[in-house]
């Protein structure tokens, strides 16, 4: 259930999340999942209004009497999406588009976090500036988050840094920023956001989605292409392919090593491929 063509018969986004994670989940070692509280120090007596998932049944077993398990770190966190929802998105490889794609890969990580306990917001970013919902960690907020999701339409370029202010309102804890995007970036716009982010000190994953016709340079018989940005048109000759393939992996390559110089994690997801990289090298960074 996590091929992008299958899911893409589910029509109710938070069902395809919960069906993606426990596809997911079931092939997974579990243990590696922690919800709050990663390290056991010690019990304490149970006192009205304690989350009753840390009850420890054992002890009560035992004792007759009500013990919460606590720790010495809080593992919960904030989990900030940062969607790319410029024209560039639209992009169709023939299936589905970068941001039915980028629907899915948030949708599904946002319930995973949810589960793990952690708030999760969402920040979208077009022409018309950036739409923002703060993180929380409650159920009703994971709604408003697939609800929000749901209704991103792409178009024109990336937001300018005049509309960033309300990515920096955060409330000064370390976070976990997920970045997905296709990397189109005329005027090294994104870069530059990142440059700001990676400053703060956060965590931040960057998913570069790419279609399988972008990487190779299929386009069934077209002679020219059409930038859904800029509305340039491209006349492609028979020489265009090698070419294109060229440029793009020292492309590639040259976003790879900015984003190392900044500590800053990337992947570069085909949206023909089936999403387990994406939560798999989630989980490992939500678990450091």
């Amino acid at each position: 259930m996590l091929d992008p063509k299958v899911l893409m018969t589910i029509k109710n986004l938070p069902l395809l999340a919960k069906t993606v994670i426990d596809g997911f989940m079931n092939g997974f070692n579990k243990s590696t999942v922690k919800g709050p509280g990663l390290e056991f120090s010690q019990y304490r007596s149970y006192q009205p209004g304690d989350d009753l998932r840390w009850l420890d049944w054992r002890m009560y077993a035992r004792s007759d009497r009500y013990y919460i398990r606590e720790s010495e770190i809080e593992t919960s966190i904030s989990v900030r999406f940062l969607v790319d929802a410029s024209a560039s998105m639209n992009h169709d490889d023939g299936t589905l588009t970068k941001i039915e794609y980028a629907r899915f890969l948030a949708a599904s990580l946002a319930y995973l976090a949810n589960l793990q306990g952690d708030a999760v917001g969402l920040y979208v970013f077009n022409d018309s500036g950036l739409f923002s919902l703060a993180s929380r960690p409650d159920p009703q907020h994971l709604k408003r988050f697939y609800h929000q999701l749901e209704n991103i339409k792409p178009a024109g370029t990336f937001t300018q840094s005049v509309h960033y202010k309300e990515l920096f309102a955060g409330s000064g804890r370390k976070e976990l920023l997920v970045f997905i995007t296709d990397m189109y970036q005329p005027e090294g716009e994104i870069m530059k956001l990142l440059d700001s982010l990676a400053a703060l000190r956060h965590e931040i994953i960057v998913f570069q989605l790419m279609g399988q016709n972008e990487l190779d340079f299929d386009f069934k018989g077209y002679s020219s292409l059409q930038d859904l940005e800029t509305g340039e048109v491209v006349q492609v000759g028979p020489q265009a392919k090698q070419q294109y393939k060229e440029a793009l992996e020292k492309h590639q390559q040259e976003i790879k090593m900015q984003l190392l110089g900044k500590h800053i994690i990337h992947r570069m997801l085909n949206t023909s491929e089936p999403l387990d990289v994406a939560l798999r090298d989630f989980l490992v960074q939500r678990n450091k």
